[in-house]
């Protein structure tokens, strides 16, 4: 008999135990990822009354490709539209939250005297909260429509990117293992332009590629695609420096902004699933009891610093980013755990060898813990607001409220704000698709034409190569919002402005020179000034030439439908919000959405029957039906399954109107698809029957009884037919019904 590889018997162990530990952790409504960690443990050495995985080495390389997954998959749900519609609320608190707590794990493992790097990943784990966690407990909690919750959900997504600046930060950190200035200052300069680099030419390219062969993606085509695209963006991360899951959640992040994200979400996701369990699976391997308890005293520290620390530190951000004192607590409370980030930190520091094995079990045994506090923390907000605004005094109430109002109509930009602020974005972006070029061209261009055409004239010929592919981009930087309406404006409102504005393009006009120039110093060696002749005239042509002014526009036009295609798809599907739910007047008013689930009692019923504004306090905004959006709907309007109303109301409105579309719905008794099973049935009609000489509509088989006649057989035929309902039924015929099974005895006693 075959024996198994250890490969394949470890990976069957892992799915056994995985598979019943999700099974039970289901049961009692906990998150899986802890029963993924529980399946981890026992089928780790550490446990010894089940079998273990031998070849933990490759079980290594499988998580690391389920963190790949995970942040693939993350990518997809992320968007840069997203980022920016969450505002600088989430962006203010976010930042506060790590920074803080980063320097509280710091402190912790200070007082514990570990060694500086322990300290430092220690800092970064528990800076982070659980997205997948916290989703969880909302979901489970119906808190998902309140507004403190879509403050949490903004701070969450904004934590996950700099989640990912962070791990580009710590392997730097790891990999010089000393801290210079210098150093960290490049390796964030290197890391904004890769960032910048692949978003814009991968948010140029992909959409067109997937657009132009969208008629050959079927599912698995797709699926394969989009793989190959994640892996190999993977490959290029790694190339150039950074972890191979920062590439992985980049290239996510581009597809995420294509029509097809969706799809290709749902197609990665049993991948993602199988992969990820993988991983987390892994991290409960690593949980040794003998460890946890002799470091118990650090874990209880770690578990009181995280608890204390998101409370205070969440509550004090969202207060600093404009939110009333009560949403604030509601955050923070709510932001009370550590997940999936802080232990793939800690596998980070583990793969990079920096970090102590009593690390990674230790992080686990905090995430567990306060995983399992999570739902309760979040109860105890509104206690905890009640006790905090009862002691509060009068002028500190009156002083927040102030502030929170102030901070939340201060969005006004000034002229020369918003040109400045458009003007560096395009110097940054053209910049980076510059220096993108040069190096490509340097790189590629050069040594093939130098091979072909002689040292010479293959300098020359990727000296024009360059110049040619940079000249739409350098004219772009030179001129885009010379034009604007900031620009006139400040034109015409003082002449003092006229020496600042052409100042401004000046200096442009000074960096696609230094472009140009750095292009001929790097194949030819020639003298400077001959080579700012050559740059000044080469620019000149640019900023005069027609053909690049349509080149540089077809090319701006071409980046914008793609970032905008999904957006305007999801209008037209009706998916999109509509721009005023966030501009309610009234604070406490919000707009969320309720799915009509089939089996709702209100499907069938009009708005007027319903009267959901009298009994619940809310408003129908909008029924969202299919590819159809029916806005400001009348009393007459019916509902159908499926169909998602937007309702705005407050949050308690909201929630007891959430609480009353759950009761609304029907459920099944044991037995109720016995009930309702069709069955065929056959009865002759007798002399004394009441049928006899009746048609099948007069016997009332569908009306009365619920049945449907199927077919007829008339005596002495044999021949089975269609019935038809106008003719009579004879004596001796047999009729063909099918119904349910109770209906079929009614039917049967009355035909006597």
């Amino acid at each position: 008999m075959s024996q198994l590889a250890p490969l394949i018997s470890d990976l069957a162990l892992i799915l056994i135990c995985a598979g019943v530990m999700t099974l039970v952790f289901k049961k009692l409504k906990q998150p899986l990822v802890l029963g993924y960690i529980v399946a981890g443990f026992l089928c780790s050495p550490h446990f010894q009354f089940t079998p273990s995985v031998t070849d933990e080495a490759n079980i290594h390389l499988w998580s690391e490709i389920g963190v790949i997954f995970l942040l693939f998959a993350l990518g997809l749900e992320f968007s840069m539209k997203k980022l920016l519609k969450v505002g600088s609320s989430a962006v203010i608190s976010a930042c506060t939250i790590i920074l803080c707590m980063i320097v509280v794990g710091i402190s912790v493992g200070w007082m514990f005297g570990w060694k500086q790097m322990d300290c430092i990943y220690l800092g970064g784990m528990i800076a982070m909260s659980s997205t997948t966690i916290v989703y969880k407990a909302f979901d489970d909690m119906g808190l998902r429509q309140q507004h403190f919750a879509g403050v949490v959900l903004g701070i969450l997504i904004i934590e996950d990117i700099l989640a990912i600046v962070l791990m580009v930060m710590l392997s730097t950190m790891a990999v010089s293992t000393h801290f210079e200035g210098v150093e960290m200052v490049y390796s964030l300069a290197k890391l904004v332009f890769f960032l910048v680099l692949w978003l814009v030419v991968g948010l140029y390219l992909i959409p067109l590629l997937l657009k132009r062969l969208r008629k050959l993606m079927s599912d698995e085509t797709l699926l394969i695609v989009s793989l190959a695209l994640c892996f190999g963006m993977v490959y290029f991360a790694a190339a150039v420096g950074f972890s191979p899951a920062f590439g992985a959640f980049i290239m996510g992040s581009i597809l995420s902004e294509t029509i097809e994200s969706e799809h290709i979400g749902r197609l990665v996701a049993p991948v993602k699933d199988l992969f990820g369990a993988i991983f987390f699976v892994s991290v409960g391997m690593m949980v040794n009891p003998h460890m946890i308890v002799e470091y118990k005293y650090p874990i209880l520290a770690i578990v009181a610093a995280v608890l204390l620390g998101q409370t205070l530190f969440g509550t004090a951000g969202v207060l600093l980013s404009g939110q009333p004192l009560k949403t604030a607590i509601q955050c923070g409370f709510s932001l009370t755990q550590i997940g999936e980030f802080a232990f793939i930190i800690a596998a980070l520091g583990v793969s990079l060898g920096v970090t102590g094995n009593f690390l990674y079990p230790i992080v686990v045994a905090v995430s567990v813990i306060t995983t399992f506090l999570t739902p309760y923390m979040i109860r105890l907000a509104l206690p905890a607001y009640n006790l905090v605004n009862s002691h509060l005094p009068k002028r500190w109430s009156l002083l927040l409220e102030r502030y929170s109002a102030g901070a939340s109509t201060v969005n006004h930009k000034t002229n020369w704000q918003k040109l400045m602020t458009a003007v560096l974005r395009i110097v940054v972006v053209y910049s980076v698709l510059s220096v993108g070029v040069i190096m490509v061209c340097l790189h590629l261009v050069e040594p093939f034409a130098t091979n072909m055409l002689g040292d010479l004239w293959g300098r020359v010929l990727t000296a024009v190569v360059t110049i040619a592919v940079l000249a739409p981009f350098l004219r772009a930087m030179i001129m885009k919002k010379n034009h604007s309406e900031e620009f006139r404006t400040l034109w015409a409102d003082n002449r003092f402005n006229h020496a600042l504005l052409i100042s401004l393009v000046v200096f442009r006009v000074i960096i696609a020179a230094g472009f140009i120039v750095s292009v001929i110093e790097r194949l030819f060696h020639t003298s400077v000034a001959l080579m700012m002749g050559i740059a000044i005239l080469l620019v000149c042509a640019m900023v005069f030439s027609r053909f690049l002014k349509k080149q540089s526009i077809v090319l701006e036009r071409t980046f914008v439908m793609n970032l905008r295609s999904k957006e305007m798809q999801q209008e037209y599907l009706g998916g999109k919000r509509p721009s005023y739910a966030g501009k309610l007047l009234d604070r406490d008013l919000h707009l969320s959405d309720f799915v009509v689930s089939p089996d709702s009692e209100w499907v069938g019923h009009t708005l007027k029957e319903l009267d959901l504004g009298k009994k619940y306090g809310v408003h129908v905004a909008s029924i969202i039906r299919g590819n159809r959006r029916l806005n400001i709907p009348d009393g007459a309007s019916r509902i159908f399954p499926e169909d998602t109303l937007q309702i705005i109301g407050t949050d308690e409105q909201l929630s007891f109107f959430s609480s009353m579309a759950m009761k609304a719905m029907r459920t099944s008794a044991d037995g109720e698809f016995e009930r309702h099973e069709m069955l065929l049935k056959q009865f002759i009609v007798d002399k004394d029957s009441p049928f006899v000489g009746k048609n099948i509509i007069e016997c009332g088989v569908r009306s009365k009884y619920h049945c449907l006649v199927v077919g007829v057989e008339s005596s002495g035929e044999n021949v089975l037919r269609a019935p038809d309902v106008h003719l009579p039924l004879n004596e001796n015929d047999i009729v063909w019904v099918v119904g349910e099974e109770a209906n079929l005895k009614r039917l049967f006693a009355a035909e006597g």
